[in-house]
């Protein structure tokens, strides 16, 4: 478990701590540097006044996520999946994160937008005191359109206020950095801003593991040969996992100001960002006509204030002659059901590659009894989450990986509502306009890890608290 932050300790106790531990303990100080990063999120709205400059009335469009992003909090984007290094000797760190967001607008007669951006793979790196976000970036130019793709540009200064990133345990932490556009950013950034604006903030959590030890040759072992793997038997599956998120201003709308909900997993369900991830599937599938029946494991209860409570548990997927229907046990304070369709979606070529049936990030659609298991608040045919499928056929056939988090839950609180209250009720469209500018109330500092020395723990703690400017509007032109 990583320790927070929590007060400041003296220098003479600083001080003394250090010279005791460099005495007695000096192989542990050496090993502590240079680990690696593996797991982990970062949650960046790059600037909200600008998402609602995208999805308002002026601009008309939308944005997208892409490679497994999510959406959290306050206006608030996930990147998943935390890789790099940190040296707890020099406070030196780096880090990676997957997925990224498209956002267009202006459309154009023939379908094309004037606005056409996607950022993504941001990456923190940290050294003497100073921070940057990197971005991959693909933009559209303001007026010429001409479209530029840069990889890794430098393009946000990041202010530590003084945070030490020396230390160790199992975790690093930074919470709410004020983030300032660079002269490469804005350039990358299609000329919307000028450098030195500010951006939203950025929070980040990433799992640190000890660097591996070596261990001492030994006399090769011949490899065993590799007994067979599971037969097919009737059609039977050997494992199976379905990842559905339901509908992602849905789960915005749980944690808004409205709801000021939460989700709770149970029954071996995951948090996979986006989605959620039933898995231990269970069922047939035949290859003659591609058909499939198979049940999960896992269940996902939605809670919050106007009565919200809806638990999706027990779910199925059968496809047949190419179209496919989600099932599940429904429980809500107005409608209980068992086995309720709740979407449909079209599953072509559902054929093995490697013993793996696989289906990416279907489309799919709310069905009647869908709609009435979500109290009404959706019509039937709403556009809900793509769904994504996979059975393996032998014990051997690996199920794809979820996105990576971390070990540790970063809190959101008072997130923002969605689009409009009508969410509530009957929204149909997909884009969610984010017109608040408030931040989640979100602790800031380095977690460090704990030093323990006869029996004594102590933790170096930074906190400090910066207040959010108000952002501007991006030119209208």
């Amino acid at each position: 478990m990583p320790v927070r932050l929590r007060a400041p300790i003296t220098a003479v106790c600083v001080a003394a701590l250090g010279a005791l531990l460099g005495a007695l303990l000096p192989a542990t100080a050496a090993h502590a540097a240079g680990r690696s990063v593996q797991g982990g999120r970062l949650d960046w709205g790059i600037k909200s006044s600008f998402q609602s400059y995208v999805t308002g009335p002026i601009a008309k469009g939308s944005y997208s996520l892409t490679g497994g992003a999510a959406t959290v909090g306050s206006s608030q984007f996930r990147f998943h999946s935390a890789t790099g290094t940190y040296d707890s000797a020099t406070g030196a760190f780096s880090s990676s994160f997957s997925g990224g967001v498209h956002f267009v607008g202006h459309q154009e007669d023939d379908g094309t937008y004037q606005l056409d951006l996607t950022i993504s793979r941001p990456t923190v790196r940290i050294s003497g005191g100073s921070g940057t976000l990197y971005v991959d970036i693909t933009s559209k130019a303001k007026g010429t359109g001409t479209v530029t793709t840069s990889s890794q540009v430098p393009f946000a200064s990041l202010s530590l206020g003084g945070i030490d990133m020396k230390g160790g345990g199992d975790s690093v932490q930074l919470n709410s950095l004020p983030a300032t556009l660079t002269s490469q950013g804005a350039k990358s950034f299609a000329g919307y801003y000028t450098a030195g604006t500010a951006l939203d903030p950025v929070s980040l959590s990433a799992d640190v593991r000890a660097a591996a030890t070596p261990k001492a040759s030994s006399t090769p072992t011949p490899t065993p040969t590799k007994s067979s793997a599971k037969k097919e038997t009737s059609g039977a599956i050997a494992n199976g996992a379905v990842d559905w998120g339901v509908r992602r201003t849905f789960r915005e709308y749980v944690t808004g100001d409205i709801a000021q909900g939460k989700w709770t997993l149970s029954s071996g369900a995951q948090d996979g960002g986006a989605l959620f991830r039933f898995a231990g599937g269970e069922g047939t599938y035949e290859k003659d006509d591609s058909s499939l029946e198979a049940e999960f494991e896992g269940a996902v209860r939605f809670t919050g204030e106007q009565g919200l409570d809806l638990k999706l548990s027990g779910v199925q997927v059968t496809v047949e002659d190419t179209k496919g229907t989600l099932y599940a046990d429904v429980t809500s304070e107005d409608f209980t059901g068992k086995k309720v369709a709740l979407v449909t979606f079209t599953a072509k070529n559902l054929t093995p590659k490697d013993d793996l049936v696989e289906l990416t990030e279907a489309p799919t659609k709310l069905t009647a009894k869908g709609a009435k298991a979500f109290g009404g608040m959706y019509r039937a045919g709403t556009e809900m989450d793509p769904l994504s499928l996979a059975v393996a056929l032998t014990d051997d056939a690996a199920l794809p990986a979820l996105p990576d988090l971390g070990s540790s839950a970063t809190a959101s609180a008072t997130p923002s509502a969605p689009e409009t209250a009508a969410e509530a009720k009957t929204d149909t469209t997909e884009a969610a306009a984010n017109t608040s500018d408030g931040a989640p109330v979100l602790p800031i500092g380095l977690v460090a890890g704990a030093l323990l020395m006869a029996g004594a723990a102590y933790a170096i703690a930074v906190r400090r608290h910066r207040a959010r400017q108000a952002p501007a509007a991006p030119d209208e032109g």
